[in-house]
């Protein structure tokens, strides 16, 4: 198997594991078995850094778990709006893929919607139906 399959594959089993209530619960064991312990150990140095230490490492791991799987998300979600646009009669077939284009196009795009937004909003507040392609 490939490192990226594989990785993707782990990355969705470990966010799947690590978004359920059950972890969060045997997280919260754990902090409160390391809290429980620190009298046994009078609060050492090293049983502060027994917790330290575990926190970093999983959180420095889960950030990139986190990243894999909110890209993956962010990729499909734009495939299937991308696809709607293109199936949708009257539809700008110019903001497929939008997401690639420098901030200033997307900002123009932004002020094109905006603009239509409020005179859309104008309309209706004289009594003017907001359906169908604003634009002939």
């Amino acid at each position: 198997m490939r490192i990226a399959a594989w990785y993707t594959s782990f990355a969705k089993r470990a966010a799947h594991f690590c978004g359920r209530p059950r972890t969060f619960v045997l997280a919260v064991l754990v902090i409160a078995a390391w809290v429980v312990t620190g009298p046994i150990f009078h609060f050492s140095d090293t049983w502060q850094l027994v917790i330290n230490t575990g926190t970093t490492i999983i959180t420095f791991l889960m950030v990139f778990l986190i990243q894999n799987t909110q890209n993956r998300d962010t990729e499909a979600i734009q495939v299937k709006l991308d696809e709607l646009i293109r199936a949708t009669k009257g539809a700008h077939n110019a903001l497929l893929d939008l997401e690639e284009l420098d901030e200033e196009a997307i900002r123009e795009f932004r002020k094109r919607y905006q603009s239509l937004a409020a005179s859309a909003r104008s309309d209706q507040d004289r009594g003017v139906v907001d359906t169908d392609s604003p634009e002939p």
